[in-house]
C-alpha cells in the first residue's frame, strides 16, 4: 500500500477526515511518514455537549469488566497489528517502534522499554486500581454506594470526562490516563504533535479489545483547542515545561504535569561509601535518554560533591549518539532542533557565571550538541555548582543533565525546592523523619532505589482515583 497513512480525528470513537492536516515527518530525514487531520475548537466544544453518550457506554461496563478489557487492551498494544488511521494501513509493533523512533527521536530500545511500562499498567490495572482506590470494593463505584469496614460510603465522578493535552517527548507518560477507562471516564485526547502513533494505538487497542469507542476522543488541534479540553471536560492533565503550566498552577481541575526537580540526596551516614551509589545516580540521570521528570536533575551530598561530579563526568561525557537500531543506544534526538539549540544556550549562558563547572567537558569526544546521521542530539552534562543559589544548581532539561551540589545535611530540606522523586540514602532516623514529615517530596525512595523506578499502584504524581471520584456522605432509609 503506497498510500500515506492518514490519522483522523476520533469524535466518539468514529474517524473524521478535516480538511485541514498537518504532515508528521521523521526528525532526522523530514520523510513524511502520515498526515493528521487537525480540528478547531468549535468542533472539540460541539463534541463536548454530547459527552454524556460515552459515559453512559463506559456505565455500561462493570468495573471488573474494564479490567479485563484493559488487560486484553495490553496485550493488543503490545503483540497485536492494529489499525493505524482510516484507509487500511495496519501497524504492527515492530511498525510502531520504527515509526515512533523516526518522530520523537527515541531510539528503539528505549521505545520498547515505553511499551513494556503501558503493558504493564494495563495488565496490572487491578492492583493499580487497588493502590489508587487504597483498597476500595471497586464494585461501589458500579452501584455508586456500599458498606465497607461497617461504614457506609459512596463516591461521585467530579468530572464528564478526563482531557489530557499530552507531550511528544516519551510515550510511557500515556500510562498515566489509563485508569480512567476501568474507572468509567471517557478520555479526550489532544496528541503531542511528533507522537500521534500512543495515543491512537491505544485506543485501537482498547476498542479491539471491546472497549465502546464512543469512550474516546482524539483530537490533534490548536492552542485554542487544547484549551478547550484543559478547560471543559471537568478534569484534565497537562504535560509541558514551567511556562506552559504555570497559569493553570491554581486550578484544582487541572492536573500539571511539568519538570520533575526530582533528586538524589545523600545523608552524612552514607556518603562516606558514595562509589558505591555511582551506578545508581548514572541509571537515575540518564535512563530513557534523561527525557523523564523522574530523572535526576540533582545530586545534593554533604561532602565529596566534585569528586562524585568528576565520577560522573568521566561515566557519562563519553557516550555519544549512536543508531536509533542500536540495543545499546542512551541518547535520543531532538524531534524540534531548536529545542537542543535552546537548551545548549541556557546551559552555556549559566555556565558563565561564577561558582559552576562543566564536569563532563573533559571527557566529550565532540561538542555537547552535535548532528549525527541528520538528527540532532545532546550529549550528558554533569555541572558542580557550589550553591544551590547558582541557576543551574536546580535545572531540568530533556537530556541526561545534573547539577552536584554540597550542602549540610541539617540544610538540605531547607534549600531543595518542590521535587517530585527524592531517593534519599540514609539510614539515619532523624534524617528519616524529616524526609517524611517533607512537604517538598511527592514521591519518597528510602533507600538505594534509582529515582527512575515507579510503582504503579503508588503514583509519583497524583491519584487519578480521587481526581475523577468524590467521596459524599450518604444516608438509605432501611
Amino acid at each position: 500500500m503506497s498510500q500515506l497513512p492518514h490519522i483522523p480525528c476520533l469524535r466518539k470513537g468514529s474517524p473524521y477526515e478535516s480538511l485541514d492536516q498537518i504532515e508528521v515527518k521523521g526528525y532526522s530525514d523530514q520523510q513524511t511518514l502520515a498526515t493528521v487531520s487537525t480540528v478547531n475548537a468549535g468542533i472539540i466544544r460541539r463534541d463536548l455537549k454530547r459527552i454524556g453518550d460515552a459515559k453512559a457506554a463506559l456505565r455500561a461496563f462493570t468495573v471488573d469488566q474494564l479490567i479485563e478489557i484493559s488487560a486484553k487492551a495490553g496485550e493488543a498494544f503490545l503483540h497485536g497489528t492494529l489499525p493505524l488511521g482510516d484507509q487500511g494501513h495496519q501497524q504492527s509493533p515492530e511498525d510502531y517502534i520504527q515509526t515512533l523512533s523516526s518522530t520523537s527521536g527515541l531510539p528503539h530500545v528505549m521505545v520498547r522499554r515505553n511499551m513494556q511500562k503501558i503493558y504493564h499498567a494495563l495488565t496490572h490495572m487491578r492492583t493499580v486500581l487497588t493502590g489508587l482506590t487504597r483498597g476500595l470494593d471497586l464494585g461501589i463505584l458500579d452501584k455508586g454506594y456500599g458498606e465497607q469496614f461497617g461504614t457506609r460510603i459512596s463516591y461521585f465522578p467530579t468530572a464528564k470526562a478526563l482531557g489530557l493535552v499530552m507531550p511528544s517527548n516519551s510515550p510511557a507518560v500515556n500510562s498515566l490516563w489509563l485508569p480512567a477507562i476501568p474507572l468509567k471516564t471517557p478520555v479526550i485526547i489532544k496528541p503531542g504533535r511528533e507522537e500521534p502513533w500512543t495515543p491512537y494505538r491505544l485506543i485501537q487497542a482498547f476498542i479491539q479489545a471491546g472497549c465502546p469507542a464512543e469512550a474516546f476522543g482524539f483530537y490533534p488541534t490548536d492552542h485554542e483547542g487544547a484549551g478547550v479540553i484543559l478547560q471543559s471536560c471537568g478534569r484534565a492533565l497537562i504535560f509541558g515545561d514551567q511556562q506552559t503550566t504555570a497559569q493553570y498552577a491554581n486550578n484544582p481541575g487541572i492536573q500539571i504535569h511539568g519538570p520533575g526537580f526530582s533528586k538524589i540526596l545523600m545523608g552524612e551516614d552514607q556518603v562516606e561509601k558514595w562509589e558505591d551509589h555511582i551506578d545508581l545516580m548514572v541509571a537515575s540521570i540518564s535512563e530513557n535518554g534523561g527525557r523523564s521528570c523522574i530523572n535526576a536533575s540533582a545530586v545534593i551530598v554533604p561532602r565529596y560533591g566534585r569528586e562524585i561530579a568528576e565520577a560522573l563526568g568521566k561515566r557519562l561525557g563519553p557516550i555519544q549518539p549512536t543508531s536509533p537500531q542500536d540495543e545499546a543506544a542512551r541518547l535520543s534526538g531532538f524531534a524540534n532542533p531548536k529545542m537542543a539549540d535552546y537548551i545548549e544556550g541556557a546551559i552555556e549562558q549559566d555556565l558563565s557565571e561564577p561558582g559552576a563547572e562543566d564536569m563532563t567537558a573533559p571527557h566529550r569526544t565532540g561538542p555537547r550538541k552535535l548532528v549525527f546521521e541528520g538528527g540532532t542530539y545532546l550529549t550528558p552534562t554533569i555541572v558542580y555548582c557550589d550553591s544551590m543559589a547558582h541557576p543551574l544548581a536546580n535545572r531540568e532539561f530533556l537530556c541526561p543533565y545534573a547539577s552536584v551540589v554540597e550542602i549540610p545535611q541539617s540544610q538540605m530540606l531547607e534549600e531543595i525546592g518542590p521535587s517530585l522523586v527524592v531517593t534519599a540514602i540514609t539510614k539515619d532516623p532523624d534524617f528519616t523523619d524529616q524526609l517524611l514529615e517533607s512537604d517538598l517530596i511527592e514521591r519518597l525512595n528510602l533507600g538505594a532505589i534509582p529515582t527512575m523506578k515507579i510503582s504503579w499502584d503508588q503514583p509519583h504524581e497524583g491519584n487519578m482515583f480521587e481526581f475523577l471520584y468524590k467521596r459524599r456522605s450518604i444516608e438509605r432509609e432501611s
